[in-house]
């Protein structure tokens, strides 16, 4: 008798989504499936609406990360004014994408999935939690407030609010840097750096303890996609679109308005997020991830003294297993703290001149950077009044889909072994969907709860077992 289960929703991600466990009449598992079930709706909310207000409209997608779809909508609408934007802008850019990075990578490491690496997967869910984090380690949860509070201040400061910010506009930034806000921005630099680092330690002293999981969370060969610079070290605002196996087996590198040359995109009919997929692979074989593991595994350093050494010990590991998003996560953090002290260090970050007006002089264009989550797509096309016709936008999120969906069935296989249900199994399901971080909010634009209600059923649609959280 083939049964099937079902986690819905699945908890401890951003959004909304199931997961989908087919056994077979031997109680193993045959297949699984990862399910986003809300629609997008951005896309043709925007239609008709001046082009310059795609940055403020498009961060109102998320509230987790509007700062990066400020830094891809403004790129693209620097595009179609045909402009480039003044040094001193970019770096200001540069430093509030970095701080976005910071505070969501914090949000993700600490509050979603430190419970797991802390308590264990078999943890009882009723403390596998923020609330359980804290009482078992005051110390590490305090740091993961502190290093979130660090990056939402820093966008505060440059933007004026720490989510929505109005600052990044195109053309470059409304407003320039203060003598005043840089020293700020210095004063607070130490401790995010100090808190970096001894997360960074405790998590490598916990690995140990998860190498059936490192063994079996997404752990396949893959394509890893992410902007590259000339200089082959870590980027997340700009540059050329690339595909690679690792830093020394490049596939190709394409111009990101040239992005459609080499990403398309299928629909399936039980999930509302789309598959991109490398074209000249196919579909389904064109299978790529996105984010921070496949930025360290594409770049030849960071680029900065404290990752580049953390690089180096992320470098024994089996970098091919999502387990590692978590570790990848950490070394960037500790890269952008390092890497704003560098910018605000610059001889121009003062400069007044930190904005051009353009009116539009293109019809298309595309902006491409990096979110937390991975390589984010914004393509805008206009008519002659500057008005937005069509707007094409393709989630970090949705890079991973059919990674995600691997991954739940490579976990599947490994851990549920009997028609009985335990919430540790389950919880590793999960676990391997939390170690993309997706964010379904950009990819879906919805709201709702998040409970938990799991039932394992007959074929004949008897209740066989069930969960509820």
């Amino acid at each position: 008798m083939s049964r099937q289960i079902l986690i819905d929703p699945v908890t401890r991600i951003e959004g909304h989504a199931k997961i989908t466990i087919q056994l077979d009449d031997a109680g193993k598992v045959q297949d699984a499936h990862f399910h986003v079930t809300q629609v997008r709706g951005f896309e043709k909310f925007v239609e008709g609406r001046p082009f310059h207000e795609m940055p403020a409209l498009m961060a109102r997608i998320c509230g987790i990360c509007p700062v990066s779809h400020l830094m891809a909508s403004s790129k693209a609408c620097d595009a179609l004014m045909r402009v480039t934007i003044p040094r001193p802008a970019i770096h200001l850019r540069r430093i509030m994408n970095m701080a976005q990075i910071v505070q969501s990578h914090a949000l993700s490491f600490f509050y979603l999935s430190a419970p797991d690496l802390l308590l264990g997967m078999d943890a009882d869910p009723a403390a596998r939690n923020i609330y359980g984090l804290a009482e078992a380690n005051p110390a590490l949860a305090r740091d993961g407030v502190r290093l979130r509070q660090f990056g939402q201040q820093v966008i505060e400061i440059l933007g004026g609010k720490r989510i929505h910010p109005g600052w990044v506009v195109p053309g470059g930034v409304a407003e320039a840097l203060s003598p005043e806000k840089r020293e700020q921005l210095l004063s607070m630099l130490p401790e995010a750096l100090a808190i970096a680092q001894r997360t960074l330690l405790w998590y490598k002293g916990t690995l140990e303890r998860y190498q059936d999981e490192i063994e079996s969370f997404a752990n396949f060969p893959s394509l890893f996609m992410g902007l590259a610079n000339e200089d082959n070290t870590l980027e997340h605002y700009d540059g050329r679109l690339r595909f690679a196996y690792s830093s020394s087996n490049l596939v190709t590198e394409v111009s990101p308005k040239d992005y459609e040359t080499v990403i398309g995109e299928a629909v399936e009919p039980d999930t509302y997020l789309k598959s991109p997929y490398y074209k000249p692979l196919g579909y389904p074989d064109g299978i790529y991830r996105v984010g921070p593991l496949a930025r360290l595994n594409m770049v030849k350093s960071c680029g900065t003294p404290l990752a580049d050494q953390a690089l180096n010990d992320f470098r024994q590991q089996n970098r091919n297993s999502s387990f590692h998003y978590h570790y990848a996560r950490l070394i960037e953090i500790l890269f952008c703290i390092e890497r704003i002290e560098q910018l605000l260090n610059e001889q121009d970050i003062l400069d007044k001149n930190v904005r051009v007006y353009a009116s539009p002089n293109r019809r298309h264009g595309v902006g491409i950077s990096e979110a937390p989550r991975g390589t984010l797509m914004h393509h805008y096309e206009i008519d002659d009044d500057g008005q937005i016709t069509r707007a094409e936008l393709i989630i970090a999120t949705g890079h991973n889909n059919l990674a995600m969906n691997r991954g739940v069935l490579q976990v599947a296989q490994r851990f549920i072994t009997s028609a009985k249900i335990t919430d540790g199994m389950l919880n590793r399901v999960e676990a391997v969907i939390r170690a993309y971080d997706p964010c379904l909010s950009c990819s879906t634009h919805a709201v709702g709860k998040m409970p938990l209600h799991l039932e394992l059923l007959g074929a004949d649609g008897t209740l066989v077992d069930e969960i509820k959280r």
